[in-house]
Order: structure tokens, then sequence, then C-alpha cells
């Protein structure tokens, strides 16, 4: 009893190993088999490929984190990137935008100084620049504050004029402000000329600030509507030759004796920012072109007391012979 117990597990461990064994053979049998298979026929590739397949997600999976730091740190770099960017081109903008706004408001004031120098083209004149501080409300009284005084040499009676035509005339002045009568004004008056046919008249204030008035046309004056006005210099306040305005209807008066005209003022009268305060001066004329050169002294033949000589005589023909 003894032996068989003994020889019994002895025996399942030798039939144990041998299968090992035999599995180990078998398995090693099938590895060679398949390794012929692939070197000859190349079957296990394509099993290869669907396995790497189906692990490609795994593999992208494994590989995320460090993608998506990688993304996120570029995302950083470029938004901080383009935010810098966007900062700087920002900031040149508004320099440009400020640098052309710039531009464009000198253009505006060189425009607007040609335009009031324009109308002292021809004239001996002296003109400042002089801008305005406050218009008078009062419907009865167009009135307005410059800011310039008799510092300046601004008086009573000085015209201005702005880039359309004629603007008013100094009242009052200060040391450091002036107060001006617009041509509209009720109680102003200026001595006004037809450019087409010369006729003279007075244009009068209406209080309204888009229309000045001819009275006392005579029915046989030269005028009709759509003449131009300038200043015939008469007076000595407005130098002669500034606009005025363009004669835009003429009426009969209510007892048919004469003419009233109505005017539109050439000045911008609710526009004007600056105007400019007109000083005539005298000057002496010099002829336009280049300058003459300098006097020659005179021939002898014409210097006052000169011995004359006899003229020399030319005959002119064949010659003669004895």
């Amino acid at each position: 009893m003894a032996s068989q117990s003994q020889s019994g597990p002895t025996g399942g461990r030798i039939v144990e190993g041998s299968l090992e064994t035999l599995k180990l053979m078998a398995l090693l049998v099938v590895a060679v088999l398949l390794m012929i298979g692939d070197r000859r026929g190349g079957w296990l590739e394509q099993v290869r490929e669907g396995a790497e397949t189906m692990l490609d997600p795994v593999y992208r999976t494994v590989g995320l984190p460090g993608r998506l730091a990688d993304a996120a740190r570029e995302t950083l770099v470029t938004r901080a990137s383009l935010m810098a960017d966007n900062r700087r081109m920002t900031e040149e903008l508004l320099v440009l935008r400020a640098r052309s706004e710039r531009l464009e408001s000198l253009l505006h004031e060189n425009r607007r100084l040609r335009e009031l120098l324009g109308g002292t083209r021809g004239l001996q004149v002296e003109a400042r620049l002089v801008g305005l501080l406050d218009v008078d409300l009062d419907p009865f009284r167009h009135q307005v504050m410059l800011d310039h005084g008799s510092a300046l040499g601004l008086a009573p009676g000085q015209a201005l004029i702005d880039g359309g035509g004629v603007f008013g005339q100094v009242v009052r002045t200060s040391e450091h402000h002036a107060t001006a009568l617009l041509v509209t004004d009720p109680d102003h008056a200026v001595p006004v000329q037809v450019v087409r046919s010369g006729l003279r008249l007075l244009a009068f204030g209406t209080g309204d600030r888009d229309r000045l008035e001819l009275r006392n046309i005579p029915r046989s004056g030269d005028i009709q509507v759509g003449d131009d006005l300038v200043t015939s210099g008469i007076g000595g306040t407005f130098p002669a030759g500034f606009r005025v305005g363009s004669v835009m209807a003429l009426d009969d008066d209510p007892i048919r004796q004469f003419r009233i005209g109505q005017v539109r003022p050439a000045a911008a009268l609710d526009r004007s920012g600056e105007v400019l305060a007109i000083w005539t001066r005298t000057v002496d004329f010099e002829p336009a072109g280049p300058p003459l050169p300098p006097p020659q002294p005179a021939p002898d033949a014409l210097r006052p007391n000169a011995p004359s000589e006899p003229p020399t005589q030319t005959v002119s023909g064949p010659e003669m012979r004895p």
C-alpha cells in the first residue's frame, strides 16, 4: 500500500511534465511554421496591419496629453503674440489716425487761409487773422466778439472779411477783445457797386442773416437779378473790391418811384470761425516783371554841349571813274 501511494504522485508529475514538454514542442513547431509561412507568403503582414489599426486609438489616447500640452503652449504663445501685434497695430493706427486728422486739419486751415486771403488779391492792404469768441443771440443785434483787441491794432471802424466777402466792422475794442457789427445788422450799411455796370448804391442790414437790402435804386439804374456787388471804397471803411453779395430780387417800392433790391450776403455769417481784419496801406507801385537794367551813360553825341561832327554820307551806286 505504501509503495502504491508513493508511486502515484511521482507518476503524475512525470505525466504533467511530459504534457508541458509536448505543449512546448507543439508551440515551437507552430512558431516555426508561422515564421516560414510569413517569410514566404507574407500573410501575417495583414494581421499586423489590422492589429495596428485596432490599436491606433490606444496610441492616440496615450499621446493625447502630450499633444494637448503642445497645443496649449502653442495657443498661449500664438495668443500672446497676436495680442502684442494687435496692441502694436492699434497704437500705430491711432498714431496714423491722429496724423491723418492733423493733416486734414492743416489742409482745411490752408484752404481757409487761401480763401480768406483770396479777397485781398490786387489790393494794397494788410490783414490779420482773428477768431470769433462769442455770438450775440439777440435777433435784433447781429454782433460777435473777437479774440483780439487794441493790442493787435484793432480799432473801431476796422473792416472784417471772411472767405466769401465782407463780414462786418469793429465797433468797440478793449486791449484783448473787440466787438464787431455784422453787415446784416439793422444799423449797418456798406457802400457797394454793381460789378457789371458800376452803379453805386448802399446795402443795408435787415436783421436777417441771409439778406441785405438795396434801397432807393433809381428806376433807370442798370441793375438786374444775379448781379454781383462789391465794396465801392466810398467812405474809407471798406477798401474797394471786396465781395458783398449778389442780387436775388428786385421790387418796386410802395410809391413806385424807386426800386428795392434783395441781396444774398457773400460772407458765411453763421459759419465763419475766423475772419480777417483789414488795414489799408499806401505802397509805391512796382511794375510786374524782371527788374530793369541799370541806366547806361549816354553817348557823346547825345550829351549836352558835346562837339558836333559832320555826318558821314554814304553814296550807293556804281563807282564813278574819270
